[in-house]
């Protein structure tokens, strides 16, 4: 086990310094020159200013919704929990553009950005449970009442933009999900807060690991099964909550990275939900340094400089496609 994690920490540098050379504006000798002490001014300023933060809210969010997706799946025994398809994430989004539409949050009022996320995933959360009903714990079924329970959300985001045009141009992108702008200050504010509910989770991985065994052996073992999985999602809509509000909607990565964090380190979440938070930010740091990679090509063949993939839309075609070869491959179709 500990060669794995060995593994995956090479690979969380790997990735990081791929970001850190693979953005525009800035040649990948200059970023060496800069990190050796050297370099201009202006090096200095991108390097430091606007790619090291970039790549720190990428690795940051990444765990954030890997723990995030793995809690949520552990709470609920349903495989197709995730932030993205339970409500989670698209009522995060809602309360974070409703209360900036409102005046009452901002880029620069980002704890309450935060805090209007919390209370949209958690009414996104509750309203599925409203739907799902008794049927709460069959997998299928959740996963259409998610897939319903998204739509209806989204529209009401898109209400809320038309009531608000203005605040358009600067939430498109947060829809689909980019790091692009991040800075010192939403780094600042992701990392305390993942660090305490991460934390948080970690320290109920005991009760999630026997909530995965069914209520009746939770019940058996002298656990309060309502109380623990409460507790549970609690951290979960946080850990999203502040994902959203740094980098926006990431799809597809608290979905499927809790699976490969199952595959890679066993079902014991004290070691997963660890595992888990290390593949979640190797991922979305990956998948932003490839975004970054694409976005130069247009720019060098086709002259738009001003031409950005940001990384939300290459986490969810991966995704997409990476779920779609699983459920193939998976006995009887089901996933």
């Amino acid at each position: 086990m500990s060669r794995r994690f060995a593994v995956l920490a090479v690979l969380l540098v790997v990735c990081a310094g791929a970001e850190l050379v693979a953005g525009r504006g800035m040649a990948p000798g200059a970023v060496w020159d800069v990190l050796a002490g050297g370099g201009d001014a202006t090096g200095r300023h991108i390097l430091w200013r606007l790619r090291l933060p970039r790549t720190l809210v990428a690795l940051g969010a990444g765990a954030s919704l890997a723990v995030a997706g793995l809690v949520l799946q552990s709470a609920l025994r349903n495989p197709l929990a995730g932030p993205e398809v339970t409500g989670v994430t698209p009522g995060a989004v809602l309360g974070a553009v409703t209360a900036t539409a409102l005046g009452l949050a901002g880029w620069d009022t980002p704890l309450a950005v935060v805090l209007a996320a919390c209370a949209g995933g958690c009414a996104g959360a509750l309203l599925l449970r409203l739907l799902a009903g008794r049927a709460s714990g069959d997998p299928a079924r959740t996963a259409v009442h998610g897939v319903l329970v998204t739509a209806v959300l989204g529209g009401l985001t898109a209400m809320v933009l038309l009531v608000a045009p203005g605040e358009l141009g600067s939430v498109v992108q947060w829809l689909v999900g980019t790091t692009e702008g991040r800075v010192w200050d939403h780094w600042h504010l992701l990392w305390p807060w993942a660090l305490v509910w991460g934390t948080a989770a970690w320290l109920l991985a005991g009760p999630l690991t026997l909530l995965r065994c069914g209520d009746d052996i939770a019940l058996a073992a002298g656990l309060a099964a309502p109380r623990a999985r409460t507790l549970a999602l609690m951290c979960a809509v946080a850990l999203t909550a502040g994902a959203v509000a740094a980098v926006g909607a990431l799809g597809f990565v608290g979905l499927l990275v809790p699976h490969l964090a199952v595959a890679v380190f066993g079902a014991d979440l004290r070691v997963s939900l660890p595992g888990a938070a290390l593949l979640g930010a190797v991922v979305v740091c990956g998948a932003d340094a490839a975004a970054q990679l694409l976005s130069r090509l247009p720019a060098e063949v086709l002259g738009a400089g001003g031409l950005s993939l940001p990384v939300g839309a290459l986490t969810a075609c991966l995704g997409a496609a990476l779920l779609l070869v699983v459920v193939r491959r998976a006995p009887g179709g089901s996933f």
